[in-house]
């Protein structure tokens, strides 16, 4: 006599059988045949293995195993890399992928992904061109240097430039400016590994130009000024600007470079922003070679770009690293198709996304947050009570670290304990919308700044609000 457990194994159904059910030939058209088969093996070997241990259990129906064959799937079939909502009131966040391509550098990447481009074609002389030919007029017009060269990041630009002028010498920095970036990333580190020896001169907050003169001998490769991009010293400082800088190195037949790190090839006064450097200020100031991102305030691709003197630009063509830090064809359109904007830098504020965000109005964002307010608290319900608020977002990535942008949005403050969720687990179900909200914590609350939020978005974000699972709130 068969027991209950040896029944409900006669009846799980076979892999054959299943296969050829209707609900799993469907399966197969939308996920592939063989993806189909792995998974439902999957599912009766956990069935077996449940029955095993569970004497009661009952072997699952084929509706229920096609639902669950279809959640995995399709749970498995989902990008890793996925849009978001940035409502964390940094606008260039480096977790969040930093600027977004205006429109002009999508249909370039997208042209240059689909098509035969001519990467490394000379199209008039029918002969073997150079990459960086693309970008390389455009960035001296911008910045006024002789040569520009381009790499996949910036600091693949600062190792390649350190690599090319001072492997194996010594590098003069400011102590005050031996920078750590997003990562552990260090400039001491960068400079081990291009094989330069690091010479830090002055002290944290004060660096003189007798520093500079003093530690300059034989063994010296080059100067180098780093702008402190991601911090700032206050009170009783010194540094010798790059102008100086650059006079004691030519002073001594030696090359001066300088890393901006953002880097942005106008300058932000005239729209309102706090001043950062421009790469044409340092080639003005003397600097023989720049270095600075592509992804940050420029508002382009993730790329590193060295501007400067011709000879040394030439130098670091011939580098053997070069050829594997160098940039592909779909960053290479869309840099073009970014630096291109600059041209017209009376419409660069509507058409450079980056730059159109950090100039929002803020009377825009909180006429926002008010539009936006009744939506996210009738999501929510009881769970938490919604407020526009003032808010200051930051430009992020390393960029005028202590300068706040006015801005507004939601502020979400949980019920508390006894009657909602935790504000961890309110901002944690709004990670798992389709498209990811993502704020930030702060005082106890979960704040929605609303600056990266355009208003072209505003139905997507809305509409996904019903999908919201709180914690003990819905069934």
């Amino acid at each position: 006599m068969l027991t209950s457990t040896s029944q409900a194994r006669r009846a799980i159904p076979a892999v054959d059988a299943l296969l050829k059910a209707p609900t799993f030939q469907a399966l197969a058209s939308q996920f592939g045949r063989a993806r189909v088969l792995e998974c439902v093996r999957n599912l009766l070997a956990e069935q077996r293995r449940r029955l095993s241990v569970e004497r009661a259990a009952a072997a699952p129906d084929e509706e229920t195993l096609a639902e669950e064959c279809r959640e995995r799937l399709s749970a498995a079939a989902r990008p890793s890399l996925r849009a978001v909502f940035n409502l964390t009131g940094t606008v260039l966040h480096t977790n969040l992928g930093r600027a977004l391509y205006p429109a002009e550098a999508v249909a370039a990447a997208t042209q240059a992904m689909a098509r035969p481009v001519n990467l490394e074609y000379d199209v008039d002389g029918a002969g073997r061109g150079e990459r960086d030919s693309h970008v390389e007029e455009r960035l001296l017009r911008l910045t006024g240097a002789e040569a520009a060269v381009v790499v996949n990041n910036n600091a693949a630009a600062v190792y390649l430039v350190l690599n090319t002028i001072a492997a194996g010498r010594e590098v003069v920095v400011s102590r005050g400016e031996l920078v750590e970036i997003g990562g552990a990333f260090r400039v001491p580190e960068i400079m081990a590994s291009a094989g330069c020896v690091l010479r830090e001169v002055g002290t944290t907050n004060r660096t003189h130009s007798r520093d500079f003169e003093s530690a300059i001998t034989e063994r010296t490769g080059a100067l180098m000024k780093v702008h402190a991009s991601n911090y700032e010293i206050r009170g009783f400082t010194a540094e010798v600007g790059a102008a100086k800088l650059a006079a004691i190195a030519h002073a001594h037949a030696l090359p001066m470079i300088e890393d901006l790190g953002c880097g942005m090839l106008v300058d932000l006064e005239d729209f309102g922003l706090p001043h950062e450097p421009t790469p044409r200020e340092a080639i003005s100031a003397g600097v023989d070679l720049v270095t600075f991102s592509g992804d940050k305030l420029l508002g382009g691709p993730q790329c590193g770009i060295v501007v400067g003197r011709k000879d040394l630009v030439a130098r670091i063509r011939k580098n053997p690293m070069k050829r594997a830090l160098r940039l592909d064809k779909v960053r290479l359109a869309a840099l073009e198709a970014v630096l291109a904007l600059y041209d017209d830098p009376e419409r660069l504020r509507t058409r450079l996304p980056t730059l159109r965000l950090l100039t929002r109005d803020p009377q825009e964002i909180a006429a926002q947050a008010t539009r936006l307010r009744g939506a996210v608290q009738l999501a929510v319900g009881s769970a938490a009570q919604v407020e526009s608020v003032s808010c200051a977002s930051q430009i992020g990535s390393g960029a005028l670290p202590v300068d706040t942008l006015t801005s507004a949005g939601l502020r979400l403050s949980p019920a508390g304990p006894s009657g909602g969720p935790s504000v961890d687990a309110l901002a944690a179900a709004f990670r798992r919308l389709p498209v990811p909200v993502i704020g930030r914590i702060r005082e106890d609350a979960l704040w929605l700044d609303l600056r990266c939020l355009d208003e072209a978005q505003e139905q997507q974000f809305t509409g996904q609000l019903a999908d919201l699972q709180l914690p003990g709130d819905r069934p």
